[in-house]
C-alpha cells in the first residue's frame, strides 16, 4: 500500500484477525467482557472503536502474518525494550505491539481460548481514552495502588484496569504521541500546558474582518506552538473546537454524556470538519500544514453538488480533517486535468468569491468561517451504526437518511442544530442578491441549520470516503432546503 495515492484497500482477513483476537480474548477475561458490554449498551459502539494498541507473543509466524497483512514497523512507536511496535499505514485498525522473551511462559497460559484454532493471542488489550483519570474515576478503580503510569496532560499516560490468568486490560490516553513510554516534562510545561488551553477557548472567534480573524488566529498558534511545539499545539486546538462545537449541538452533549459515563471521552472520533469560504480554505490549511498536517486527497463535486473538499490528516495525533468550499463544475474539470499543480489545487490558493453560493457558501456567510465564528460542522465518531442511532432516537433525536450505506463504510447526521443568524449576515446576503426575500424572512425566525454529530460504521479497515455519498448529503444538508 503507498499511502500517498490514496486508494484506499478493504482488508476483511485483516479485521478478522482483530476480531477473533478480541472475542477470544473477551472469553478469557471477566472484566473485559463487562466493560465490552456496558460499551456496546450505553454508548452505542463497538470496542475495537476504543482500541489503541494489543500485544502479542513476537514470533517469527507472528511477524510474517503481520507483513502479509500490511503491517509495517512503527517508525514512531518507540517501546521499552523487549518490544517492537507495527502500524498499518493503509487502513483504520489499532496498533499492534510485539513482545519478546515472556513469550513461552505467557502462550502456555492461554492455550485455554486460542488451542485448536488461527488466532493469534492477545496478551494486553489498551484502549484509547481522552482522560485516564476521568477513566479511573469512572470506573471506580484504585489509582493510589501505582496501577497508574504518567504524571497529568504528559504525553503518554496508562492504568492497568485488571489483569486475569496472564492477560492484561490497560486504558491509555495520548497527547501528540505515537510510542510506548511514559515521561515526565519539566515543571514549566504544565504552566505553558494550561496557559495555552485557556489562550485557545479564550480566543476571539468573530471578527468584522476575516482576514484579521485568521491574522490572529495564526498568532496565537504560533505563540502556543513556540512554546510547546506543533503536536501539543494541535492537542490543545483540536480539544477546544470539540469542546466548541458540542456546547452547540444537542446530540454532541448527549453522546459525550454517554461516553463519559464509563470515561472514554472523544476518543472515537474519526474526522472533524471545517467548512470555509473560498477565498479563506487556503489559509485553514496553511495553519494546519503548519501543526504537522499533511494533505491528503481531495474531492471534487462541483457538477453534482457545487462542492469540493480538502482531507487532511495528522499521523501523530491521529486527527484527520475535512476542509469544505465551494467549488463549480469548471473548477472541477480544472483540477481534475491540473495533473496536481498549483492551478488545480485549491487547498493552497484563495478563489474569487461568487454571488451563487452553493451548501458551504452560503453556511459559511450565515454562520462565519467553520475555523472562526462558527466552529466545526460536525464531528464523526466511530460507532456502531445501528445502536447509535437506535440510542440518539431513544433521547429524541433522530438521524437523517444514511448517504453511505456500504457493507464497508455507513455514514449519516443526526438532525441538524439550528442556529440563530445575526441580523447583519442576513441583511448582507439580502442587499448582495445571495438569497431571496423568502429565505430571508426564514433565516430571520427561524434560524438556519448549524452543525450535526455523524454517526459512521467503518468495516475491513476502510480509511477512505465515497465522493458520490458526500455528495448527496451536502446538498441534503443546504440551509435553504432543509426541514427537519
Amino acid at each position: 500500500m503507498n499511502p500517498t495515492r490514496f486508494d484506499w484497500k478493504r482488508y476483511p482477513e485483516t479485521e478478522a484477525f482483530f476480531l477473533g483476537g478480541l472475542d477470544a480474548f473477551l472469553k478469557a477475561h471477566q472484566v473485559a467482557a463487562r466493560l465490552e458490554q456496558k460499551i456496546r449498551e450505553h454508548t452505542g459502539t463497538r470496542l475495537i472503536n476504543w482500541v489503541d494498541h494489543v500485544v502479542l507473543p513476537d514470533s517469527g509466524p507472528t511477524r510474517t502474518r503481520l507483513a502479509q497483512m500490511g503491517f509495517i514497523p512503527n517508525p514512531l512507536g518507540e517501546t521499552p525494550p523487549g518490544r517492537i511496535a507495527f502500524l498499518h499505514a493503509g487502513a483504520i485498525f489499532p496498533n499492534v505491539v510485539l513482545q519478546g522473551g515472556i513469550r513461552l511462559r505467557r502462550t502456555a497460559e492461554l492455550t485455554t481460548y486460542t488451542k485448536g484454532s488461527s488466532v493469534e493471542p492477545i496478551l494486553e488489550l489498551a484502549l484509547k481514552v481522552e482522560s485516564v483519570a476521568d477513566f479511573v474515576a469512572r470506573q471506580g478503580l484504585d489509582s493510589a495502588s501505582g496501577g497508574l503510569e504518567g504524571p497529568p496532560k504528559s504525553r503518554y499516560r496508562r492504568v492497568l484496569v485488571a489483569g486475569e490468568g496472564g492477560l492484561s486490560l490497560l486504558a491509555v490516553e495520548r497527547r501528540a504521541y505515537r510510542g510506548y513510554l511514559c515521561e515526565t516534562p519539566p515543571p514549566a510545561y504544565y504552566q505553558e500546558y494550561l496557559r495555552a488551553e485557556e489562550l485557545w477557548r479564550t480566543r476571539p472567534r468573530r471578527f468584522d474582518d476575516t482576514v484579521e480573524g485568521f491574522g490572529k488566529t495564526k498568532e496565537i498558534l504560533e505563540d502556543i506552538s513556540a512554546r510547546l511545539g506543533k503536536g501539543l499545539a494541535a492537542c490543545v486546538l483540536f480539544e477546544g473546537e470539540r469542546r466548541y462545537w458540542q456546547e452547540r449541538n444537542r446530540a454532541a452533549r448527549l453522546q459525550k454524556e454517554r461516553q463519559d459515563s464509563l470515561g472514554l471521552g472523544w476518543a472515537n472520533h474519526d474526522h472533524h470538519t471545517f467548512r470555509c469560504s473560498r477565498r479563506h480554505l487556503h489559509d485553514l490549511v496553511r495553519l494546519l500544514e503548519g501543526l504537522g498536517f499533511q494533505c491528503r486527497e481531495r474531492f471534487y463535486a462541483g457538477e453534482e453538488a457545487g462542492w469540493g473538499a480538502q482531507v487532511m490528516e495528522n499521523h501523530l495525533l491521529g486527527i484527520t480533517v475535512f476542509a469544505d468550499l465551494d467549488l463549480s463544475p469548471e473548477e472541477t474539470e480544472e483540477a481534475s486535468t491540473s495533473g496536481g499543480l498549483p492551478s488545480g489545487d485549491f487547498a493552497h490558493r484563495p478563489l474569487p468569491t461568487r454571488k451563487d453560493l452553493g451548501t458551504v457558501g452560503l453556511w459559511v456567510e450565515l454562520h462565519g468561517e467553520g475555523f472562526l465564528e462558527a466552529g466545526m460542522h460536525h464531528l464523526a465518531i466511530r460507532a456502531d451504526f445501528d445502536a447509535l442511532r437506535r440510542g440518539m432516537a431513544q433521547e429524541g433525536i433522530q438521524t437523517m437518511k444514511p448517504f453511505s450505506d456500504f457493507p464497508f463504510l455507513r455514514q449519516a447526521f443526526t438532525q441538524g442544530e439550528q442556529w440563530e443568524v445575526r441580523s447583519d449576515r442576513i441583511d448582507q446576503l439580502l442587499s448582495l442578491g445571495s438569497i431571496n426575500q423568502e429565505q430571508y424572512q426564514k433565516f430571520s425566525s427561524q434560524g438556519a441549520l448549524g452543525s450535526h454529530l455523524e454517526d459512521i460504521e467503518r468495516r475491513e479497515g476502510f480509511k477512505g470516503f465515497n465522493q458520490r455519498s458526500v455528495s448527496a448529503i451536502i446538498q441534503a444538508t443546504d440551509p435553504r432546503a432543509y426541514h427537519h
